[in-house]
């Protein structure tokens, strides 16, 4: 266990302050992405029950009033599935760019140390861009496991909306 923290370690040595940054926000990510999971398979499915329950209750199910009801039904349970997706897709569009950000900063480190010695020794030079890549990497590694996750969530929130407009049903006249 501690040779897994002591590789943790070098590994955020070698990419610099931005890597802790960019490990904090994916982490931040997969809490609520795993958080909005959990509601999906758990919770969702109680209150979607609910929801077709009360509107089922109902003995107007016809008239204008009753269509606004069941437009503002559908909305509150879309509402209470979608919480957190835009959220979930800002930090996703942001894992790049403090990748990239973390490219720049190891790549001005390269070019400081190549002013102050005064050389272009291409070993020195070869080991600054390899740090400077790193936080690049991890960027593109937390944004592609985040867009996997906030597309199916998109994709369940929809497919759910629709399941539930075709649930709650209006009686002709």
């Amino acid at each position: 266990m501690l040779e897994f923290f002591e590789a943790i370690r070098d590994f955020t040595e070698t990419g610099g302050q931005v890597l802790l940054v960019i490990g904090f926000l994916i982490f931040v990510m997969w809490l609520l992405i795993l958080e909005r999971a959990l509601y999906v398979f758990i919770w969702h499915k109680a209150y979607k029950k609910e929801t077709i329950a009360a509107w089922n209750a109902r003995t107007d199910r016809r008239s204008w009033n009753a269509e606004q009801i069941r437009q503002a039904m559908i909305s509150r349970v879309s509402l209470r599935l979608g919480a957190g997706i835009p959220i979930i897709q800002a930090l996703v569009a942001l894992c790049p760019l403090l990748g990239l950000m973390g490219t720049v900063t190891g790549m001005i480190e390269v070019f400081d140390v190549m002013a102050i010695s005064g050389s272009g020794n291409a070993r020195s030079m070869a080991s600054g861009v390899s740090k400077a890549t790193i936080p690049t990497m991890a960027g593109m590694v937390g944004a592609l496991s985040g867009v996997f996750a906030s597309t199916w969530l998109a994709r369940t929130t929809k497919s759910e909306r629709t399941h539930l407009e075709d649930a709650l049903t209006i009686e002709r006249k």
